[in-house]
């Protein structure tokens, strides 16, 4: 069975790693879309879609690398449209993974099957939080897996982020 994720990862944290975890305990492949692909260097989608996707794959193991494919979801801005978008650039599935209401909604309407993902303590672990932890030089580190936070301080996500927020 082949689930799907989509998220912005923007940047991949502690939660997101639960997230992938959790829908390879269900699932025996995984496509991760890293959704606004297209967006980068702005305020809600600071990284690029690159730097993402170095981010999710710098956070798992070999195992669940190789249980997993990576997908870039552009923006389209039609939201009835979207999922079938997102059907025309990733293989076929039988799940997909979300906590996000409109997400799910947009899923349950076609018939597919969604799971709900359980969240961390989403009010301290949220992209948003933790983007605005870095731009402040707050301590972040213990948010994000070790390889996000290596990609992170290479890209220099603090001066980024300050110019950026």
């Amino acid at each position: 069975m082949n689930g799907l994720l989509i998220g912005r990862f923007q940047p991949f944290h502690v939660g997101h790693l639960a997230a992938v975890n959790f829908a390879l305990s269900q699932v025996e492949k995984l496509w991760i879309g890293i959704g606004s692909s297209n967006k980068s260097n702005e305020r809600r989608n600071p990284f690029t879609a690159e730097e993402r996707k170095e981010m999710i794959l710098s956070s798992l193991d070999a195992k669940a690398k190789a249980r997993i494919e990576i997908y870039f979801v552009p923006d389209i801005g039609d939201h009835e449209r979207w999922t079938y978008h997102v059907d025309s650039i990733v293989p076929n599935y039988d799940v997909v993974f979300s906590n996000d209401d409109f997400t799910i909604s947009l899923y349950q309407r076609r018939g597919i099957r969604v799971v709900p993902v359980p969240l961390l303590n989403r009010d301290v672990v949220s992209g948003t939080n933790i983007r605005e932890m870095i731009a402040a030089d707050r301590d972040w580190s213990g948010l994000v897996p070790e390889g996000t936070r290596s990609v992170l301080v290479r890209i220099n996500a603090t001066k980024r982020l300050s110019e950026i927020l």
